[in-house]
């Protein structure tokens, strides 16, 4: 659990401060992914829960409610992410050495449990009791429902909060019985000085690889160099790319980051090849050039909507290596040897 503060919230967090005596029962954080919504969240409940906020309404880190918060044991605070769910660890289960599948969804299960936490009254005097969930695009169709019905009759001293990417996904019904707020993204040059701060290197580069979202940028830049750097050589390559050996390199990755990392390349090349600007590959632009003179743009644009579909289902049980395989090698058919 984290409280971080970053700059491109202060007005966002000033703006909630003065309307705090109309506060609403539940709060939908929206806006890009890799901005801090969380830690927004996080920083909100930990801040109401506080028996003595300061005066810009952040929680003073000393008092008896800040040291259950940061010690993550706050009786009065619930964080539901679907990280929570392992449906196949049961007391009664053998233990087996197949890894347990990282769930993608927030479960009706986890709703329900709400509800125990939901009839008792806060540790604390006149206190309140805070849910979060995130992503709240997290949530199946059975579980939104169950999760309606709280937020139409909900105990007077909770507060939800509700954190998403994804606005769309969400229920209308849920949307309207929130108050919503829009998360801001950082201007570019207020995200290239919190870059610099974390000692991120060629932040440039990686904030526009992340798509201007600098919290995902630091940790790219940090953690996920190499693996950014092989995709695209690979990726590169054109119609020379050998499909079962980069999908064997790609699959040890994870599907999901390999999927996201080819639909950023396919944009960027079309783009190339349409004469407009590079988005993501800002390093890349010589590779692409070169690829956007062998590319069939008809077979691109079909590969692309091929792509978009793995790319939605890039968590589903399936052969990943094998669905890489078959990707990869229609990727090479698209270039003119």
């Amino acid at each position: 659990m984290t409280s971080q503060r970053y700059p491109w919230h202060a007005s966002t967090w000033q703006r909630l401060q003065q309307s705090r005596q109309r506060r609403h029962h539940a709060l939908l954080l929206r806006g890009k992914q890799g901005i801090g919504k969380l830690e927004f969240a996080n920083t909100l409940a930990q801040a109401l829960l506080c028996q003595a906020p300061d005066q810009a309404g952040y929680a003073c880190g000393h008092c008896v409610s800040c040291s259950w918060f940061l010690q993550h044991s706050h009786p009065d605070y619930r964080l539901l992410t679907p990280e929570q769910e392992s449906p196949d660890a049961t007391d009664s289960a053998p233990v087996t050495k197949k890894p347990v599948r990282k769930s993608t969804q927030i479960s009706v299960a986890q709703i329900r449990e709400l509800a125990g936490f939901l009839e008792l009254s806060s540790h604390q005097q006149d206190g309140v009791r805070i849910v979060v969930i995130h992503p709240a695009d997290a949530l199946n169709q059975t579980s939104a429902n169950a999760l309606l019905k709280m937020l139409e009759e909900p105990p007077g001293d909770v507060i939800f909060i509700l954190v998403t990417s994804h606005p769309q996904r969400l229920l209308p019904t849920i949307m309207s019985r929130c108050q919503q707020l829009e998360m801001p993204t950082p201007s570019e040059q207020e995200a290239l000085a919190w870059l610099g701060q974390q000692g991120v290197v060629q932040g440039d580069y990686w904030l526009a690889y992340s798509g201007g979202s600098p919290l995902s940028a630091a940790e790219l830049a940090h953690a996920g160099n190499e693996r950014v750097q092989l995709i695209a050589t690979r990726l590169a390559q054109g119609h020379r790319l050998d499909p079962f050996t980069s999908a064997s390199e790609f699959s040890a990755i994870g599907m999901e980051e390999v999927m996201t990392a080819i639909q950023k390349w396919l944009y960027d090349l079309l783009a190339v090849s349409l004469n407009a600007t590079v988005r993501y590959h800002v390093r890349d632009i010589a590779a692409l050039q070169a690829l956007s003179k062998r590319v069939d743009l008809s077979k691109l644009l079909i590969f692309q909507r091929q792509v978009d579909d793995a790319r939605r289902s890039a968590n589903h049980p399936l052969n990943n290596e094998l669905q890489l395989e078959y990707l990869l090698l229609q990727y090479s058919k698209l270039f003119s040897s």
